[in-house]
């Protein structure tokens, strides 16, 4: 089987001598070396002054709208992981979907005005597979009528926008260090602000609200991470400018072999430093899609319907029609990118998506796709 992504793993021996020296100190959480250590070394790798390491990309969103006091409604997309969504509910807010740029798959800003109430108190826009967002003009509506801006930034790890970490911009950036992210911890995510106070208060609120051994200065909640997610952190950033240029061969390979196919791709935000983290390919109708996923899955191939259904469909909000995220919702389709993939196999994909958007070819055989060189021949033989 060939999944639609897997986690870089580094070496064995590597990250086992991270976990000898847990098991000596046995310090196991509770801000403990090595999650200093990394906060320190994402710093420096980022460049940026501040950066707090926390459970996952969700508890990151959800200090961020409590650090920041927001209120009322909460501008955002419809367009991206449920977390999103779920993080401003969760908070006691309310989410004001905004439709999306055809393009970009972004946050669509000519439209954020007209949603803006006197109940309005933040924007929290998605980066889409690492895209960054028109910043500029998102950041100019939140001074006009004084919001808060929130990034979600979970896929950006190693995206420049303008010369700069993706991470520096809005007054809070989060992320995730999720196994299924280009740089991952297991489990974790991150929080970025140039705010220090801000910063500061983040950081009791990660802890329970502790500013002392017996003091407490905010309202706080569990979102520290331990010893063992930050070893596998550690280990990972030094494979970090591989990984990045092994995704950038894969995103390259697809986008070539595939540029003379019906599929849309992505338009990449200009003066953009891209991380390559992820291929969505959009297809002209919700059943060409279908389809090409069905050939996909006769040979064990998964893509992802990435992000689907739309979150102005979510059950628990009130059903809003989102007329251009709708429709790139059913269509739009993930392949497969993980730093493992391998010729063949990324050929074999290749060749799954041109037949089906040519099927007046010869029809695929439903073979399994068995993960060695000899079986990915096999397959490709069989795609004629």
């Amino acid at each position: 089987m060939i999944p639609v992504t897997k986690p870089f793993l580094p070496s064995l021996a590597t990250f086992q001598s991270y976990i000898d020296c847990i098991w000596t100190r046995q310090w196991l959480t509770n801000n403990g070396p090595l999650v200093n250590e990394l906060e320190l070394k994402l710093r420096t790798y980022l460049n940026l002054p501040y950066a707090l390491y926390v459970t996952n990309g969700t508890i990151a969103l959800q200090l961020a709208i409590k650090a920041l006091a927001l209120k009322g409604e909460i501008i955002t997309t419809p367009f991206s992981f449920v977390a999103t969504t779920s993080a401003i509910v969760w908070q006691g807010c309310k989410p004001v979907f905004v439709d999306i740029d055809e393009q970009t798959l972004n946050i669509d800003p000519s439209k954020i005005e007209a949603a803006i109430t006197p109940r309005t108190t933040a924007i929290l826009a998605t980066h889409v597979f690492g895209n960054p967002c028109h910043i500029e003009a998102i950041d100019a509506i939140a001074k006009r009528y004084k919001l808060k801006v929130i990034y979600d930034a979970a896929h950006c790890f190693g995206v420049k926008y303008k010369g700069k970490s993706i991470f520096a911009y809005g007054d809070v950036s989060t992320t995730s260090f999720h196994a299924t992210k280009l740089f991952h911890t297991i489990e974790g995510g991150g929080v970025f602000t140039q705010d220090e106070a801000l910063l500061k208060k983040m950081t009791y609120m990660r802890n329970f609200g502790y500013s002392g051994v017996d003091t407490f200065s905010e309202i706080g909640t569990n979102a520290k991470n331990s010893e063992f997610h930050a070893a596998m952190g550690l280990c990972n950033l030094k494979y970090i400018e591989e990984i990045l240029c092994k995704r950038k061969e894969l995103f390259e390979f697809y986008r070539s072999s595939l540029e003379t196919s019906d599929l849309q791709f992505q338009h990449i935000q200009s003066q953009t430093q891209f991380n390559h983290a992820y291929f969505p390919v959009i297809f002209k109708s919700e059943s060409a899609m279908l389809n090409c996923m069905k050939q996909l899955e006769k040979v064990q191939v998964c893509c992802r319907r990435y992000f689907y259904p739309s979150l102005s469909a979510l059950p628990y909000l009130e059903q809003i029609a989102m007329p251009i995220c709708d429709s790139i919702a059913k269509r739009i389709m993930c392949l497969p990118m993980f730093h493992t993939l391998d010729n063949l196999e990324r050929s074999l994909v290749v060749k799954i998506i041109t037949k089906a958007q040519n099927p007046s070819r010869k029809r695929i055989a439903a073979k399994p796709a068995y993960s060695t060189a000899i079986a990915g021949t096999e397959m490709i033989a069989n795609i004629n």
